[in-house]
């Protein structure tokens, strides 16, 4: 065993996840899949929506200089010559003294320009009576005004919401340009891991890092692509780094410098290793580096140090790759801090807290393994390297767990 030779400052750790990182090809895929994934290439409309003049009201259709002086008492009468429906328009011509039954979202027919409101109407036979006046125009939703053809709607690089999905459907999209999907390889390493629901030795642990991870690369649009619990056997870490058909591979546990910590030494060998040991607390002796068309992450197998460098490192990368913002996906509020939280000058500390009524409480400055203290938490706080903490009563920007 040996110490570390050298922990990277974050930000250098940033700066080279950030040189590695480039929008992955495109595929295409159907409308209903596009959800969530970023757009590729700019939607410019090719036809007008509505396409067509249409009604925005039940009621008749009129040209509206004729409802002029129209109330209670002066109804005025219209002959009724046929209806446009949904889909079915009328074929004929509204003319002098004429009206059609119109139902919302048909077309408006020929020679009529304006809606008159059910309500403001009453039939008999063939005949309408109209009780109130209604301008040109009035109650008919006109041909282009929710999207003209050539506008463009959605730029490229948009992460895709339902309502974007929404519009293109509207426009006849069938099929969507989109950024491929990071491919992510969990390799969660331990001799004393096994899975839960198994029966557990006295010096076992069920192993609960994966399920992290694959939540989290999930959130940050990463599709797991295998993951596999592996013994710390040389070979069979070896065999699963190199393997191809993954943009990203995490191994989780052996990432330090003890005898059984292969990972490191494998990166070394069959590729780079950028970096190994970081100035921050905890996740200290977090990895990364390539191996061929691989970015390697290698985390520590304590659940709050593995959740730590994902969230710092791991989680841009897969964001970066898939060509989503590399920003947090945390919300982020400015609170008063309600105890003191302490540092050392030359290391990022990443703080669990809890929020109340009172502020900002830390909940835990150590314990790495204390995965519960991250349920117990509400956000977390980061010191910076070149502070040595924040003082009670001082105003903290915190990032929440939660968007509620």
């Amino acid at each position: 065993m040996r110490g570390f030779s050298k922990r990277t400052p974050v930000e250098e750790v940033v700066d080279w996840i950030d040189g590695c990182l480039s929008p992955l090809a495109s595929e295409s895929v159907l409308l209903a899949q596009s959800a969530g994934r970023v757009l590729l290439d700019d939607i410019v409309a090719s036809i007008d929506v509505p396409s067509f003049d249409r009604a925005a009201m039940d009621g008749y259709a009129v040209r509206g200089e004729e409802t002029v002086g129209a109330s209670d008492y002066n109804r005025l009468p219209f002959r009724l010559i046929g209806e446009s429906m949904p889909g079915a328009a009328f074929d004929g011509t509204v003319e002098v003294g004429t009206t059609v039954r119109i139902m919302t979202g048909a077309p408006v027919p020929a020679g009529a320009n304006a809606v008159v409101p059910a309500e403001y109407a009453s039939s008999s036979g063939d005949t309408v009576e109209i009780t109130s006046a209604f301008p040109p125009q009035k109650h008919i939703g006109k041909r282009g005004e929710d999207v003209k053809q050539g506008t463009t709607l959605l730029r490229s690089g948009r992460r895709l919401r339902a309502q974007d999905v929404g519009l293109m459907a509207s426009i006849g999209v069938a099929e969507v340009p989109v950024i491929r999907c990071p491919r992510i390889r969990l390799l969660i390493t331990g001799n004393e891991l096994i899975e839960p629901g198994q029966p557990r030795g006295e010096f076992e642990i069920f192993e609960s890092n994966s399920y992290v991870l694959r939540s989290l690369t999930q959130r940050d649009g990463g599709i797991v692509e295998s993951i596999r619990g592996l013994n710390d056997d040389r070979d069979a870490i070896h065999s699963a780094m190199t393997d191809d058909g993954a943009d990203v591979i995490i191994v989780s546990g052996g990432s330090s410098v003890g005898a059984e910590d292969h990972a490191p030494s494998i990166v070394a060998e069959h590729g780079e290793l950028a970096i190994h040991g970081v100035a921050m607390r905890p996740s200290s002796p977090t990895g990364m580096g390539k191996i061929a068309d691989s970015i390697i992450f290698l985390l520590p197998g304590n659940p709050v140090s593995c959740l730590c460098a994902y969230d710092f490192f791991t989680g841009r990368a897969i964001r970066g790759l898939g060509g989503r913002s590399l920003s947090w996906p945390y919300p982020k509020q400015q609170l008063t801090l309600s105890g003191k939280i302490a540092s050392a000058i030359g290391r990022v500390d990443y703080c669990r807290v809890s929020i109340s009524e009172d502020g900002v409480h830390p909940i835990s400055l150590s314990g790495a393994s204390i995965l519960s203290s991250t349920t117990r938490a509400d956000g977390f706080v980061v010191v910076p390297a070149d502070s040595e903490g924040f003082a009670a009563g001082t105003s903290i920007d915190v990032w929440l767990y939660d968007r509620d």
